[in-house]
């Protein structure tokens, strides 16, 4: 037995946890290149999404040609890498940005959020049956920034990987079809909006940043500016939710230990979205050069990727299809939400 190991390399937990966060690289840099393809970018599909639906298709058909001692790499990319990928997403807005569009995209993008926030978790929860973390994860990805919110709500809640997974399957579906949809139902004369006010709406509303970019791009580059603006500035709100999060969750620990079932409740900072502020403000501050801050967002976007080929990687289609239908129709619920109540809000406060 020692001779046909003789000369190898013994396996360590770290060699094992690298050689899982290589593969996850390598994997996610193959993904970045599908990404890229013209029919793909045309959709609107972000490497986020193809990233999760590739990490997928492995775990459930080829899970078998990875060796089992790479899942602590694996874990690795889908927990404690995507913290870091959520802070430095923070370079890719700014105050300037957010004053750009003033009170009134401001004010829209925060009763955007809250509102569906609101209306998920309880409609999630009471009228649908869903538990607590697949309610918060679906509305988060519709509220705020579509995968990258569940990607920074999930170890808030510290959520079951294939919880994420159905949440950003409601952000792919229904974020394509308002990216197609909007822009037809504005050529038609369906969006009495003005240029300000329908890039105030397209970026609301919408649920990824690249969806909100392919919409307004049909309509025209002034649109376009705005409703990206105003997307980012949905983006910035991530950090005040996840803080107001964190105390939620920590008052209903602390609730539950009242009552017998639990230790003293441990306030559950985000630091990563302490870090999302503190890189935006840096960005803000232009003190680091445009080359550098280009070159981090491009890294930063392949973390993200790893983050969610590793989170597809950990998924099972038979935990997905527990959840059943009823996670579509939070999501389609949440989805006529922003259609209707966008546009309302856009014409009371926009």
């Amino acid at each position: 037995m020692n001779t046909t190991t003789a000369g190898l390399p013994l396996a360590t937990p770290w060699r094992d946890k690298l050689n899982g966060v290589f593969f996850v690289g390598l994997l996610s840099a193959a993904v970045i290149q599908l990404a890229n393809l013209p029919f793909l970018k045309g959709l609107g599909f972000s490497p986020l999404v193809v990233g999760i639906v590739c990490g997928m298709l492995y775990g459930n058909f080829l899970r078998g040609t990875m060796p089992h001692d790479w899942s602590a790499g694996v874990n690795f990319a889908a927990r404690r890498l995507l913290r870091i990928a959520v802070a430095f997403y923070g370079l890719n807005i700014s105050i300037q940005q957010i004053a750009a569009v003033g009170l009134p995209g401001l004010a829209v993008s925060i009763a955007v959020v809250v509102g569906t926030l609101a209306i998920g978790t309880l409609v999630g929860q009471r009228l649908l049956g869903l538990d607590r973390d697949t309610a918060m994860l679906t509305s988060a990805g519709s509220a705020i920034c579509g995968a990258a919110a569940v990607l920074a709500f999930e170890p808030t809640l510290r959520a079951q990987p294939h919880k994420s997974a159905v949440a950003v399957a409601t952000v792919v579906l229904f974020g394509t079809l308002s990216m197609f949809l909007y822009p037809v139902f504005y050529h038609a004369g369906w969006l009495n909006f003005d240029t300000q006010h329908l890039g105030i709406y397209i970026g609301g509303t919408i649920h990824e940043v690249a969806q909100v970019v392919g919409a307004a791009s049909n309509v025209d580059p002034a649109t376009t500016e705005v409703a990206t603006i105003v997307k980012m500035t949905r983006v910035a709100l991530l950090v005040p939710v996840l803080l107001v999060l964190g105390l939620w969750l920590r008052r209903a620990a602390g609730a539950k230990a009242q009552g017998g079932h639990a230790g003293g409740a441990r306030l559950p900072i985000p630091w990563f979205a302490v870090g999302f502020l503190a890189l935006a403000m840096v960005n803000s501050l232009n003190i680091v050069p445009a080359d550098v801050v280009a070159q981090l967002r491009k890294l930063d976007v392949f973390a993200l990727t790893m983050a969610m080929t590793a989170l597809g990687i950990e998924t099972r289609f038979s935990q997905i299809r527990k959840a059943g239908p009823r996670v579509l129709a939070l999501g389609f619920i949440l989805y006529l939400w922003l259609i209707f109540g966008g546009y309302g809000l856009v014409k009371l406060l926009g």
